[in-house]
C-alpha cells in the first residue's frame, strides 16, 4: 500500500507539475529523477540499516531527506488542490484552463518553506505542556500529584544523544513525582542506539521512572530492548501495576503491553488481569501506548489513561487520517465513558516522516486534581 501511495504521488507531480512545466526536456527530467529519489526515502533506509524505521545515515541526510519527503508531499496535496480549483473554472468557462508556470512555483516555494518549517517543529527540544486532570474519588494526599509523560521519543540518527540528553536536563529541572514513558523510545538495534539513549539513565523523579512498550520496541527486538530500559533504571510496567501510597492515600499506576504484542508471539492483552488485585476503590492510572482500546480500559474502571503512538497527526487537517485508524483519538484530552484519555502528541516522532504543522511536540505534566463529585 506505501509504495502504491507514493507511486501515484509520483505520477501526479510528473504529469501534473513538472510535465506542464515550460521546460527543456532535460530540465525536467533531472526534476522528476530528483522526485524519484527522495520519494524512495523509505527504500534507502532499508539499505542502511535493513528497517525502513531506522536511517542510519548521517543526520544532515536523515534532515535533508525528510525535508525534500515532506516537500513533495506537501506539493502533492498543494498540485489536488490547484487541480479542482481547475477543474471548477473549467466548468464555469467552458473550456480548458489552465496555470501559468508562476503559480507552480508559487506553490513549490509554499511547499519548501512549510516543510522546512514543519522538520524543524518536529526536530526541537519540545516545550512543557501543562494539563490538569480531576479525578473522582481521588485521595486528598495525591491532589497536585504530578506526572511527566514522555513519548514517542523515537531516539535515531535524527534524535541523536544529544538531544535526548537536553530532554532529560528539561525534564529533570521539571521536579516531576513521578516520570511515565509511553512506548517508541528507540528506532533501531541496541547496537545501534546504545550511545544515543544512554542518557536516559539519568531521568529523575521521586516515585520512579516507569516505562511501557510501544509497536516500535518489537520492529526492533522487545526483549533486548526491555532489558536494556532495565538497565538504565527505567522500570517496567509491562502488564502490571504498582501502588502509590501517601498518608494512607492509595494511588494505582498500571501499564500494558502493546498492541503490536498480539501479532508477535508475545502474551495476549489483558487488562482486567493487570488491574486484578488492585486495592478498590483506589483511583488507576493506565500506561497504554495506542488510545484504541480507551473503551475498554473505561469499562474496567481505570479513571485516566495516557497515551502516544497517533503523533498528534503530524499535521493539522490531515490528523484526521490517524484518527479513523486510532478509533478516533489522535491529539489531546477525550471524556471517554466517565473516564479521562489523554493523547500525547509525542515528545518526538518517527525519522522516515519528521514533520510537523500545527500539531507541536511536548513535555506533557499531567496534575491530578480531587474532582467534586457533588
Amino acid at each position: 500500500m506505501p509504495q502504491l501511495i507514493f507511486g501515484l504521488t509520483s505520477l501526479l507531480i510528473l504529469a501534473r507539475f513538472i510535465w506542464p512545466l515550460d521546460w527543456p526536456l532535460p530540465a525536467k527530467i533531472v526534476a522528476a529523477l530528483l522526485v524519484l529519489v527522495a520519494l524512495q526515502f523509505h527504500r534507502w533506509n532499508r539499505l542502511s540499516s535493513g528497517s525502513e524505521f531506522s536511517p542510519e545515515f548521517p543526520r544532515p541526510v536523515v534532515v535533508l531527506f525528510n525535508w525534500a519527503f515532506g516537500m513533495i508531499v506537501l506539493l502533492a496535496l498543494l498540485q489536488l488542490a490547484l487541480d479542482a480549483g481547475l477543474l471548477v473554472a473549467a466548468l464555469i468557462h467552458g473550456g480548458i484552463v489552465g496555470a501559468p508556470d508562476g503559480v507552480r512555483y508559487a506553490l513549490a516555494g509554499v511547499a519548501a518553506t512549510a516543510a522546512a518549517i514543519g522538520v524543524h517543529q518536529a526536530m526541537r527540544i519540545p516545550p512543557l505542556r501543562d494539563v490538569e486532570v480531576g479525578i473522582s474519588g481521588l485521595p486528598r494526599q495525591f491532589d497536585g500529584y504530578t506526572i511527566l509523560q514522555l513519548t514517542d521519543l523515537h531516539i535515531s540518527r535524527l534524535f541523536p544523544a544529544p538531544w535526548a540528553r537536553a530532554v532529560v536536563e528539561r525534564s529533570n529541572k521539571l521536579g516531576a513525582d513521578l516520570i511515565a514513558i509511553t512506548g517508541d523510545l528507540i528506532d533501531g538495534t541496541v547496537d545501534a542506539r546504545r550511545n544515543d539513549i544512554a542518557p536516559l539513565r539519568d531521568l529523575m523523579a521521586a516515585d520512579g521512572v516507569y516505562v511501557i512498550s510501544g509497536n516500535h520496541e518489537y520492529i526492533f527486538g522487545y526483549d533486548v530492548w526491555m532489558a536494556h530500559y532495565a538497565a538504565l533504571g527505567l522500570r517496567s510496567l509491562e502488564n502490571r501495576h504498582i501502588v502509590l501510597e501517601r498518608g494512607g492515600g492509595r494511588l494505582v499506576i498500571a501499564g500494558i503491553t502493546d498492541r503490536a504484542s498480539r501479532h508477535r508471539g508475545h502474551s495476549i492483552r489483558d487488562l482486567a488481569a493487570v488491574l486484578d488485585g488492585a486495592p478498590k476503590g483506589a483511583p488507576v492510572i493506565l500506561l497504554d501506548h495506542q488510545p484504541s482500546d480507551a473503551r475498554n480500559a473505561a469499562r474496567l474502571g481505570v479513571a485516566l489513561q495516557l497515551s502516544g503512538h497517533t503523533h498528534g497527526g503530524l499535521i493539522l487537517g490531515i490528523d484526521r487520517l490517524a484518527a479513523r485508524a486510532n478509533a478516533g483519538f489522535v491529539s489531546g484530552r477525550y471524556e471517554v465513558d466517565g473516564m479521562t484519555l489523554y493523547v500525547n502528541n509525542g515528545t518526538a516522532l518517527w525519522p522516515g516522516f519528521a514533520l510537523r504543522l500545527g500539531r507541536p511536540s511536548e513535555l506533557t505534566r499531567i496534575t491530578l486534581r480531587a474532582a467534586d463529585d457533588t
